[in-house]
């Protein structure tokens, strides 16, 4: 196996053609006779430089309206074969195969095609098959053969064989092949992905390609890597690079914040993945004053998040508080201004991308998957279970505090005023710690509880949770229900002039 290989004959066959002229040009300087197919094969004549068409390698024509032109034994005998093997190096002559020494593919765009909402034939048409056979038998052969399987690694390739009047070491030889299995695998698990999107075949394939170092994990001694198209998300106008716990508490807001979306000004500040500070308003500097009021100290350091456009009034009063990410669909120029006055502060505008719909996470030794939480709780879907009713407002308020408490850590308690977050208990071994906590911290910021309403994750084993909390003043509750004791806390309700609904949805989140 020779280290060094001077490239003498290229294949190429791409969808793409951006960055590839100047490849072509080198690869003609240098003498390299050069294959090709279809469009490549125009593109390549229409450079005025000479190529050899695979139908004089095949003495068989392009068939069935271009879904075959390269699958044949002299396209990949002249890939596969290995130069150091006598028995190969025999076959080629006596088939008059020639060798090739660098196949250079881009794929048809099939996750495009899928994305752009064309029609199933389309998409069925944008799975390539000669291309992606090239890759792997390329790659396969890395020992003789260079592949380079994407448009993405155009311009490394042309300084390759530009700082090496076209030679290549097996390294780099090797370190392509690995590219080009990365691209055929990404390939071929987003293909698996459109036919099994109704889950027929109980198999989870996940391959991200754009990946970034984070500066570490949860914690310094810890390494961290994100996984995803971070740009399609957001754009970022400001602020120094997210840490991987920036990611967290940003995935929390973003997930929040789409429970308001189209409604009234909404303002979100969040820490370690719960809201400590949330609040409704006619206006979204109000919103935020009044989110802020729900916890000032816990928002130090927090990511911000608004559902509307952030204005200067409301800018002024972020600028005094120190936070790490600020995230709204867009910032007025003064406001904007304003924000950026702290360098390191991230300014994000949250673009109007999809979700995915499952959730996975590692567990023990192996990953757990599940459905996205689509379920948000309505007026509409309400159990009406005591004698004494919500009022509108509290109806409001219900639901307003049901929102967010799907989205706080389990166990959890939310207590809500006039749409305003007076205090959530998170993350407790016990609901009735969920409560009390969440009642020590209203009282501790002087907040009224007369008239609040109070929402829990799951249902009241006991009438415990409703006993403190109407002592505390809470006139109306709003849980999933299910448990075989409810009726104690729904008699409980009846007695002291409490309104309870049920909504019969649980939303835990661990």
């Amino acid at each position: 196996m020779s280290n060094e290989k001077t490239v003498k004959s290229a294949l190429i066959s791409v969808f793409s053609k951006d960055g590839l002229e100047p490849i072509v040009k080198k690869l003609n300087e240098q003498g390299v006779t050069i294959y090709s197919t279809g469009g490549t094969e125009t593109f390549i004549n229409n450079l005025g430089i000479d190529v050899v068409p695979v139908e004089e390698i095949t003495s068989y024509p392009s068939i069935l309206g271009g879904r075959v032109k390269t699958l044949h034994p002299k396209v990949f005998g002249g890939i596969l074969n290995r130069q150091n093997h006598a028995g190969d190096i025999k076959e080629l002559e006596e088939f008059e195969i020639p060798q090739i020494d660098v196949v250079i593919v881009d794929l048809y765009p099939f996750e495009k095609t899928v994305a752009s909402g064309a029609s199933e034939q389309d998409i069925i048409e944008k799975i390539d098959i000669g291309g992606i056979s090239l890759i792997r038998a390329a790659a396969k052969n890395y020992a003789d053969v260079i592949c380079v399987a994407s448009v993405d690694d155009y311009a490394e390739f042309l300084n390759l064989i530009s700082e090496n009047n076209g030679s290549i070491s097996l390294e780099n030889r090797k370190r392509f092949a690995a590219k080009a299995f990365n691209v055929s695998s990404h390939y071929d698990t987003a293909i698996f992905n459109y036919f099994n999107k109704n889950n027929e075949e109980t198999v989870l394939k996940i391959s991200e390609t754009n990946g970034n170092v984070l500066r570490y994990g949860e914690n310094p001694h810890q390494k961290g890597f994100f996984f995803g198209d971070f740009d399609a998300m957001f754009t970022k106008l400001n602020g120094k690079e997210l840490s991987y716990n920036n990611l967290l508490d940003v995935d929390a807001a973003v997930n929040l914040i789409n429970e308001f979306k189209g409604e009234a000004p909404t303002f979100a500040i969040l820490k370690h993945n719960n809201a400590c500070g949330f609040a409704q308003s006619n206006t979204i500097h109000q919103a935020y004053v009044d989110a802020l009021a729900g916890d000032p100290v816990s928002a130090f350091g927090g990511v911000l998040i608004s559902n509307t456009e952030i204005d200067k009034a409301t800018a002024e009063e972020i600028s005094s508080l120190f936070c790490e990410v600020i995230i709204a669909p867009s910032y007025n120029a003064e406001a904007l201004e304003i924000l950026k006055g702290k360098k390191n502060r991230i300014i994000l505008i949250l673009n109007d991308v999809e979700l995915p719909q499952t959730n996975v996470r590692s567990c023990l030794n192996g990953i757990l998957v599940q459905d996205r939480n689509n379920v948000t709780d309505t007026i509409e879907g309400l159990k009406y279970v005591t004698n004494n009713k919500p009022t509108k407002n509290e109806l409001d308020d219900l639901i307003f505090a049901s929102k967010i408490c799907k989205h706080t850590k389990s166990n959890t308690i939310v207590l809500v005023k006039n749409k305003k977050l007076l205090a959530s208990g998170t993350g407790q071994t016990s609901r009735v710690d969920a409560l009390e906590q969440a009642i020590h911290k209203a009282k501790t910021f002087k907040f009224d509880l007369n008239g609040a309403v109070m929402a829990s994750d799951a249902f009241f084993p006991f009438p415990d949770c409703v006993e403190i909390a109407k002592k505390a003043g809470v006139t109306a509750v709003i849980q999933p229900g299910g448990s075989i004791k409810d009726q104690l806390s729904i008699d409980y309700c009846n007695e002291n002039n409490v309104a309870m609904v049920m909504t019969g949805t649980r939303h835990f989140k661990h």
